[in-house]
C-alpha cells in the first residue's frame, strides 16, 4: 500500500529508468545504418579507436551508444543474431551496475556481450559468472566469437585448468567461469608463497548470470579450502549405530521448520549407556562426544537421502536444494558430512582443517562494479539492495507474454495430488502436447515416474541422478508428445524449443507438484514456457500434506476441510488456503533471508580480519626487503618483555629479571649474554635501551653470517609461514567461537555483539603471537639447501576442488631447537608434532 502511494507521488522508478534508457536506445538505433556500411576490418578497428578515445578523457558512458551499435552489428555478422531493443535496455542496466530481470528466453546471454565489451575496453578485465561449467564453456565459445571478431581476448576458467592456462585466462579482456572457481582462485591467490603464482587481477567488473541463484541461493554456504585433519573417524561410526537405536519423541526432538534436532535427557542417558561413559559432557571427552552425537542425530532425522544428498560410487554427494544439481566436491561442514557417511555405511573421510574461507557475499562485494541478470529477482530486491547495493530493473519482453497461469489445484492428500497431476499429464500426452513436470526432490520425481510407467506413458527424468544428461533432456522437452520430469527446475541455461505442431496445441504445459519455499523458484519453473511470444501454460497441484503447508501453513485448514465434508480427490478452492500458501512462502523467504543475513553479519567480522591478513601477505610478497618490518616486530617484542617483567609501576627491586632473561633468550638475545648482576644496576630506560641494542646487534650478526641476500629471502619465508600458520589456527578458533557463542543468548546477551568483542581480542592475540613467532624464528633458524618444499595447496581440498598451484622452491628453514607446537622445520606449514615430529 505504501509502495503504491510512493509511486503515485514520485512515479514508478522502474518506468523512469526505462524511459531514460530509451533515449540511449534511440541513439544506438540511429547509428545502425553507419555500422552496416562498415567493412569487417573497419568495424573491428572501432575497438582500438574506442581505447584511444578513453585514454584522451572520454568516459564509458560517452562511447556507450556507439560501442553497443558496434557489438550489435558484430553479433549479426558472426552469430546471425541481432540484439532486440529490449536487449539493448538490458545491456544498459548491466553497465550501470544493476540487476536486469529478463524473462526466460529473452536472450540474456547475448545481452551480456554489450556491457562486457564496453567495460573490457578499459583493459582492467571483465568477469562473466555462470552457475555451471557447461554454460561457462558454451558462452565463452559462442559469445567469444563476437569479442574475438572485435579484437578482444576471451578466457575460460574451468575446473581442470592448470596454473599457466588459468593465469592466461584471467589476463584476458573477458573471462568466463563459475562462481566457485572465481571464489576459490581468490582464496588460493592468498595462500601462495610467491607473487608470480597469483592468477587473478584486481576485481574490476562482474556480470553474474542467474544472479539470484548465485548471490542468494548459494550465499548460505561459504567457500572453504581445507587440509587434512587429525581426528579419528571411529566415533562417527559408533554414534551412527547409537542413534539408529534412538526413537524420535522419546530420545530426541526435531524442529522441521528450523531444521534442528536436540537429544532429550532420556536420550543422552541411553547414548551414554551404549557408549559406556558416565558423562559425555565431561571435559575429559572434549567436545567430541556431544558435538558428534548432534551430528549423528541430524544426519538421521533431518538429512534425507535422494533429497539433501545422494550416494554415488561410494560417496555422499550434496544435492543443491535450489537447482537439484549434484555439488561435487562440496561437503557439509562441522562433522555433518562424516555423520552422513557413517549413517550410509560408506567410507568416512577425516574432518578437515580450514585453510581459507570466504562467503559469496563478501567475495562479490569486492568487485569495483557488480551487475547481474536473471528471470526472477524482483521478489528478492530488498535483499539485493541491503546486501549488495544492487537495484533491480524489470525489462519488458520483446514480444507479449501469452502464458496462461491456471489457479492452483489443491487436494487434501499427497496421494490425491499425484493422481490428479498424472491424470493431467496423461490427458496432455494423448493430444501430443508436451509437458514439463517440476518436483522438489529426487524421491518425488521417482515416485511420479513410477506412476507414469504404470500407465505406460513414456517420459524422461532429470534429477541429480541423471545430471550428465541435463542439456539433452531439456532441449527435447518441447517436442510433440514429450513428457519431462525435472527436480527443482531452475535456470538450466538450455532453451526449450517447441516442436512442429506444438504451438497449435497450446505450447509447453508446465505442471508443478509442490510449491517451493521461495516464490522465485516457482516463477522460474513457470518461466520455462511461453518464451518469445510462444503459447504456454502452467498449473500447480498441491496438497495439505505438502511440507510447506504442513510446517508453515495454517494449522486449522485441514480441520476446516474435514468439517466441510470434502472428499480426498475433490479439489479445494478457498481463499483461506490460497492466502495460507502465500503466507507460508513469505514466512520461509523471511526466515531464509534472516539466515543469510546472519551468515553475512558473522562473516563481516571475519572479513575485516581477512582483509588485514591478506593485505599483510600481499605486502610480504610484493616487498623485496622486509627488514624494517621485522625490526619493528623485534622492537615490539622487546617492549612486551619490559611490560611483562619490568613494568613501569613496579619498583626495580621487584622486577623479575630471571624471567626477563629467559624470555629475551627465547626470542632475540644470544644465550648467556644477559647477566642479572649487570641488568639490576640499570634504570628502566637504560634496561629498555640495552635490550633494543642487544636485539639489533644480534640481528646484524646473523645477517652478516648468512649474507643480506639470504636474510631477505629468509625474512619473507618466515613471515609467510608464521602468518599462514597462525591464520589457520585462528580460523579454527573462530569456528569454535561461532559454534558456542549462541549460548550467550541464555544469559540475555547478544551473541553477535559477544562474537565481535571476543573475535577482536582473539585477533589482537594472534597478531602478538605472529610477532613473537617471527622474532623467535628469525633469530633461531639455519638455512640449508632444500630441493623442494611442500605446497600446502597440493594437499588442500575445496568444497569444489581445483588444481593446486606450483610453488616456487624455497630454502629449508631449520630450527636449532624445535618445540612440538612450533612450525615444522621441513617447511610444510604444519606443527612439528603433526609432521616430522609425529613419532618423537
Amino acid at each position: 500500500m505504501l509502495e503504491g502511494l510512493l509511486k503515485k507521488i514520485f512515479g514508478d522508478p522502474n518506468e523512469k529508468e526505462l524511459k531514460e534508457i530509451g533515449v540511449i536506445v534511440d541513439k544506438i538505433n540511429a547509428l545502425e545504418k553507419d555500422m552496416v556500411g562498415l567493412s569487417s576490418a573497419n568495424l573491428a578497428a572501432k575497438t582500438a579507436d574506442f581505447k584511444v578515445r578513453l585514454s584522451k578523457g572520454e568516459t564509458l558512458d560517452d562511447i556507450l551508444p556507439e560501442a553497443f551499435a558496434v557489438v550489435r552489428e558484430a553479433a549479426k555478422r558472426v552469430l546471425g543474431m541481432r540484439h532486440f531493443d529490449v536487449q539493448l535496455i538490458g545491456g544498459c542496466v548491466l553497465h550501470r551496475g544493476k540487476i536486469a530481470e529478463m524473462r526466460t528466453g529473452e536472450g540474456k546471454t547475448l545481452v551480456a556481450t554489450l556491457p562486457a565489451y564496453l567495460n573490457a575496453l578499459t583493459g582492467k578485465g571483465v568477469h562473466v559468472v555462470t552457475v555451471n561449467e557447461y554454460l561457462a564453456r558454451r558462452d565463452s565459445e559462442d559469445m567469444g566469437r563476437v569479442f574475438k571478431f572485435l579484437g578482444l581476448s576471451v578466457g575460460l576458467i574451468a575446473h581442470a585448468l592448470d596454473y599457466p592456462d588459468r593465469k592466461a585466462a584471467y589476463a584476458a579482456d573477458i573471462t568466463y567461469g563459475t562462481n566457485n572457481e572465481f571464489g576459490f582462485d581468490y582464496l588460493r591467490d592468498n595462500m601462495v608463497v610467491d607473487e608470480d603464482q597469483m592468477v587473478q587481477r584486481p576485481l574490476n567488473y562482474c556480470i553474474v548470470d542467474e544472479v539470484d541463484s548465485i548471490l542468494i541461493d548459494e550465499a548460505r554456504t561459504p567457500l572453504i579450502i581445507s587440509g587434512p585433519g587429525e581426528k579419528s573417524t571411529d566415533l562417527y561410526k559408533v554414534l551412527a549405530q547409537v542413534v539408529a537405536k534412538m526413537d524420535e519423541g522419546e530420545d530426541y526432538t526435531v524442529d522441521e521448520k528450523l531444521k534442528t534436532v536436540a537429544p532429550t535427557e532420556i536420550g543422552i542417558a541411553k547414548a551414554e549407556k551404549m557408549l559406556g561413559i558416565e558423562n559425555m559432557y565431561d571435559t575429559e571427552h572434549g567436545v567430541d562426544f556431544s558435538h558428534q552425537l548432534m551430528c549423528a542425530l541430524k544426519a538421521k532425522a533431518i538429512m534425507h537421502r535422494d533429497k539433501d544428498y545422494v550416494v554415488k560410487d561410494g560417496e555422499v554427494i550434496i544435492v543443491d536444494e535450489f537447482t537439484g544439481r549434484l555439488m561435487f566436491g562440496r561437503r557439509f561442514s562441522e562433522g555433518l558430512h562424516q555423520a552422513i557417511e557413517a549413517k550410509e555405511g560408506v567410507k568416512v573421510e577425516r574432518e578437515s582443517q580450514t585453510l581459507a574461507t570466504i562467503t559469496f557475499q563478501n567475495y562479490f562485494r569486492m568487485y569495483e562494479k557488480l551487475s547481474g541478470m536473471t528471470g526472477t529477482a524482483k521478489t528478492e530486491e530488498q535483499e539485493f539492495q541491503k546486501i549488495y547495493g544492487l537495484d533491480v530493473v524489470v525489462i519488458p519482453t520483446n514480444k507479449p507474454m501469452v502464458r496462461i497461469d491456471y489457479p492452483d489445484v489443491i487436494l487434501k492428500t499427497k496421494r490425491a495430488k499425484y493422481k490428479a497431476a498424472v491424470n493431467e499429464i496423461e490427458e496432455c500426452h494423448k493430444s501430443g502436447r508436451p509437458v514439463l513436470v517440476g518436483t522438489t526432490s529426487i524421491a518425488q520425481s521417482e515416485e511420479l515416474s513410477a506412476m507414469l510407467k504404470r500407465r505406460g506413458i513414456p517420459h524422461n527424468v532429470l534429477n541429480a541422478k541423471y545430471h550428465e544428461k541435463e542439456a539433452e533432456i531439456i532441449s527435447g522437452a518441447g517436442q510433440y508428445g514429450a513428457v519431462t520430469i525435472a527436480t527443482n527446475m531452475a535456470g538450466r541455461g538450455t532453451d526449450i524449443v517447441l516442436g512442429e505442431g506444438v504451438p497449435e496445441l497450446g505450447g509447453l504445459h508446465i505442471i508443478g507438484t509442490e510449491r517451493h519455499e521461495s516464490r522465485r523458484i516457482d516463477n522460474q519453473l513457470r518461466g520455462r514456457c511461453a518464451r518469445q511470444g510462444d503459447p504456454g501454460s502452467s498449473k500447480f497441484f498441491l496438497s495439505l500434506e505438502d511440507d510447506l503447508m504442513r510446517l508453515f501453513g495454517s494449522d486449522n485448514i485441514s480441520s476446516i476441510m474435514d468439517k466441510l465434508g470434502m472428499e480426498e480427490d475433490e479439489p479445494i478452492e478457498h481463499k483461506l488456503v490460497t492466502r495460507s500458501i502465500e503466507s507460508a512462502q513469505k514466512k520461509v523467504e523471511a526466515r531464509n533471508f534472516a539466515i543469510r543475513k546472519q551468515v553475512l553479519e558473522y562473516d563481516d567480522v571475519m572479513n575485516q580480519q581477512r582483509e588485514v591478513i591478506y593485505a599483510q601477505r600481499k605486502k610480504i610478497l610484493q616487498q623485496a626487503n622486509l627488514r624494517d618490518t621485522i625490526m619493528d616486530m623485534i622492537h615490539k617484542v622487546v617492549d612486551r618483555t619490559m611490560a611483562m617483567y619490568a613494568p613501569p609501576e613496579v619498583y626495580s627491586e621487584d622486577w623479575d629479571l630471571q624471567a626477563l632473561i629467559a624470555y629475551a633468550e627465547e626470542f632475540y638475545a644470544p644465550a648467556d649474554l644477559l647477566q642479572i648482576d649487570y641488568l639490576q644496576n640499570l634504570s628502566r630506560e637504560e634496561l629498555e635501551e640495552y635490550l633494543h641494542k642487544v636485539a639489533d646487534e644480534h640481528y646484524a650478526e646473523r645477517e652478516d653470517a648468512i649474507t643480506p641476500e639470504l636474510m631477505r629471502e629468509l625474512e619473507n619465508l618466515v613471515m609467510l609461514k608464521v602468518v599462514d600458520n597462525h591464520w589457520m589456527e585462528h580460523l579454527d578458533s573462530m569456528d569454535l567461537l561461532r559454534e558456542g557463542v549462541g549460548l550467550r543468548a541464555y544469559g540475555q546477551k547478544d551473541p553477535l555483539v559477544e562474537y565481535k568483542f571476543e573475535a577482536y581480542d582473539m585477533f589482537q592475540a594472534m597478531i602478538d603471537a605472529i610477532q613473537d613467532d617471527v622474532v623467535r624464528y628469525i633469530y633461531r633458524v639455519n638455512v640449508v639447501a632444500q630441493p623442494k618444499v611442500e605446497n600446502r595447496l597440493e594437499n588442500a581440498s575445496t568444497n569444489n576442488p581445483g588444481e593446486g598451484d606450483d610453488i616456487k622452491k624455497q630454502p629449508l628453514v631449520k630450527g636449532e631447537t624445535t618445540g612440538r607446537n612450533d612450525l615444522c622445520p621441513c617447511g610444510s606449514g604444519k606443527k612439528y608434532k603433526n609432521c616430522c615430529g609425529q613419532d618423537k
